[in-house]
């Protein structure tokens, strides 16, 4: 846009939400540079911030927006990391702050919900249940630090029986391109007391619709904790051989499907689970997938397993041993499976290992020590398919990212994480981000595998920035007519593309007409 209208703009948002709270100029986006782009992170920088304290601030900014024409690029707390980070997808685009609204308004321990606003992190929910002695726990992601709210409308995934983080959400408050609020569910009437609790509503449900999309901002949101157990205990399984994943899955799963494991059960490669505790050079020091020798020694020094499999049972001490007993008969038809557990414990007893903490409802930060795996400044993109919770499709992934990000250099660090009717599996493309050969390598091989897995019909439930458009490309039945209806709905909400062009690769009408 002419800079004139631009500096009009600018000087419109300091109006509105202070001097302070509109960075722009050199060094001002920095911050909110991708921190793992694969490639130039400059690709996707954005021209100003502007911070908004509240729902007021917020209209205001919009109608702006929408006066001047300004795309704005809304994010929570920004720790969306491996998928794009605060960056915006559109070059020039405002990034919109959210984490000034910061309130945890609401922790109901009679119904176990919370209701709060963007910028409440998994750190500040837990510490606040924390201090008021509260007997709900919540389920942290990977990486502790993000917004709720943000993961929640990525459809992150934890490892707690609450880890579908979208499956327990209920209830949103969404202020409109136009500066309308919006209640979904029950809080569209007026003093109704079951806000966070019924999702429907009357009529059309629309708490989805704003999930992954840039047709709203979310400015509150209701997310189901999980009641406090009497205890829990800490499940730990190897498995020797690379061939035992389909056998894995085919145990997994009736176990699963029944709730026999209430937890999210996460299978681990061994690179997956080397990465925590050592570093690349350490077993493999040359260019290349590390060889299968190599791998060999890794494992037995460590003692992990080819897969490692996680997972928590939760309970009176009786219903668990019964459980535990159950789930290790049937795993031990598999040969050379070490089957182990922690004592049982106490719910008010933390884990000894770090790493475990977020099973019992503790967000940490234990996640990063990945970026230690290559050396250098590390960094990693993640490529996220979807698939059913069967061996041979299990299996037949794994070879498929394994071949191919070992053509490009890359171990297979990856592992899935299952629920009773679907499973995510999630690869790192480790790379060490001041290696330009290392990111372009990073970003081709995430290319491949983007259009290798939509040709056999695997899609993507998330993905980095600079992938939007192409994983979106993939989801092409008939003749892509869910894309057609999402930019539809772009355009009905949205007239002037002010909201997060690009995002999920919905773009503006007006944008797509300069491209």
């Amino acid at each position: 846009m002419p800079e004139p209208e631009f500096q009009q703009a600018l000087a419109a948002f300091r109006t509105i939400v202070g001097q302070n709270a509109v960075l722009v100029g050199d060094g001002a986006a920095e911050p909110y540079l991708d921190p793992f782009a694969p490639g130039d992170a400059h690709t996707y920088e954005a021209s100003a911030i502007v911070m908004v304290s509240n729902v007021e601030q917020l209209r205001a900014v919009l109608g702006v927006a929408n006066r001047f024409g300004v795309p704005l690029w809304s994010v929570s707390t920004g720790r969306n990391f491996a998928y794009g980070g605060a960056a915006p997808r559109l070059k020039g685009s405002v990034v919109l702050d959210l984490q000034r609204m910061n309130r945890i308004i609401e922790i109901n321990e009679t119904l176990g919900y919370a209701l709060v606003e963007p910028g409440v992190s998994y750190y500040d929910l837990y510490q606040a249940l924390q201090a008021r002695s509260i007997g709900l726990w919540l389920d942290p992601p990977a990486a502790g630090w993000g917004s709720v709210v943000g993961n929640t409308l990525e459809r992150g995934f934890g490892t707690t029986p609450y880890g579908d983080h979208a499956a327990m959400q209920c209830g949103m408050e969404v202020m409109l391109a136009n500066g309308e609020i919006v209640r979904t569910g029950m809080g569209a009437m007026n003093g109704n007391q079951d806000w966070q609790g019924f999702k429907a509503g009357f009529g059309p449900s629309y708490d989805a619709m704003f999930m992954q999309s840039n047709f709203g901002i979310v400015t509150k949101l209701g997310i189901w904790l999980m009641p406090k157990p009497e205890g829990y205990m800490l499940c730990n399984y190897k498995f020797r051989h690379d061939a035992d994943l389909e056998s894995i899955v085919e145990t997994l799963r009736p176990l699963k499907f029944d709730d026999t494991i209430q937890s999210n059960a996460v299978i681990e490669s061994a690179v997956r689970w080397a990465a925590g505790v050592s570093t690349r050079k350490q077993w493999h020091d040359g260019p290349g997938a590390i060889p299968e020798p190599a791998m060999e020694t890794m494992t037995r020094k460590l003692g992990i397993g080819r897969w490692n499999l996680r997972f928590c049972l939760y309970g009176p001490q009786a219903l668990v041993n019964a459980r535990r007993d159950v789930i290790h008969q049937r795993f031990s038809s598999i040969a050379d499976a070490e089957l182990t557990e922690s004592p049982y414990t106490h719910a008010n007893v933390e884990p000894k290992g770090g790493g475990d903490r977020s099973q019992v409802g503790i967000p940490n930060l234990d996640a990063f020590n990945l970026l230690n795996w290559r050396g250098g400044s590390g960094a990693h993109i993640d490529f996220s398919p979807v698939c059913a919770p069967l061996g041979r499709d299990a299996v037949r992934q794994y070879r498929m990212i394994r071949e191919q990000a070992a053509h490009y250099g890359f171990d297979y660090y990856g592992g899935f994480t299952a629920g009773p009717r679907s499973m995510h599996h999630i690869f790192a493309a480790i790379f060490n981000r001041d290696d330009p050969a290392q990111a372009r390598d990073a970003s081709e091989l995430l290319k491949t595998l983007i259009n290798d897995f939509g040709a056999a019909g695997y899609g993507q439930y998330r993905t980095h920035l600079a992938f939007m458009d192409l994983a979106a490309s993939q989801y092409d039945f008939n003749a892509h007519a869910l894309m057609r209806m999402s930019e539809s709905i772009k355009e009905a909400l949205d007239p002037n593309g002010i909201l997060s062009p690009g995002k999920q690769g919905i773009w503006p009408k007006k944008t797509k007409e300069r491209d």
